[in-house]
């Protein structure tokens, strides 16, 4: 019984190295599709954001800090974060331009008056 097993064994394995090229092409296509590609997309608009800053620009670091775009550099920019507040960053650690309450939607008076009911109860 135990040799019917490994006879069966053997014969399975007997594939052609061309089905394992194709099987290894077919993965490394799917890897640049999947992961490649959008990353080089990615970087590519990130440069154009970098070369597009100019003074008076509203910006969102990757820390999180939004600030107005005082004065432009080679290498860094300097941000005023407050009124007086100016600090020094790298170019490459702004993530975005604009503010975070662009995109988020203005709440109405109704969904106010909802949110107290919520609140209340």
């Amino acid at each position: 019984m135990a040799e019917s097993f490994l006879m069966l064994a053997q014969a399975g394995s007997g594939s052609s190295p061309l089905n394992t090229l194709v099987l290894l092409v077919g993965l490394v296509a799917i890897m640049y599709f999947v992961m490649i590609r959008p990353q080089q997309k990615q970087m590519k608009e990130h440069r154009t954001l970098l070369a597009s800053l100019k003074k008076g620009d509203e910006v969102v670091t990757t820390g999180g800090m939004l600030g107005k775009i005082h004065l432009v550099d080679e290498r860094t920019v300097t941000l005023e974060v407050a009124s007086g507040v100016r600090i020094r960053i790298l170019k490459t650690s702004i993530s975005a331009k604009g503010t975070v309450a662009e995109g988020a939607p203005a709440a109405t008076s109704e969904e106010k008056k909802e949110e107290k009911k919520k609140e209340e109860k």
